[in-house]
């Protein structure tokens, strides 16, 4: 079963990456997903992944959804 915090922690590996920053709040993870953070709120406790909006994020960063979804190998798209 995919679990909500494993692909989270993996969203915020690349936001981390990305920006520098050690810490990466929800919010940063809601406005990277394009979703309204009271809605990622809602999902992070019902622990919904929201493939749809992780789709466009992968796409966005060249990342592999099999990464993100089950950690699988390779991370990047070539």
């Amino acid at each position: 079963m995919i679990d909500f915090h494993d692909v989270m922690q993996r969203v915020k590996e690349i936001l981390s990456a990305e920006t520098k920053k050690e810490k990466i709040l929800d919010r940063d993870i809601a406005d990277s997903l394009k979703l309204d953070p009271q809605y990622f709120a809602v999902i992070k406790r019902r622990k919904k992944i929201p493939y749809e909006s992780l789709a466009h994020f992968c796409k966005q960063h060249k990342i592999s959804l099999n990464w993100i979804l089950l950690a699988q190998k390779p991370q990047y798209l070539t």
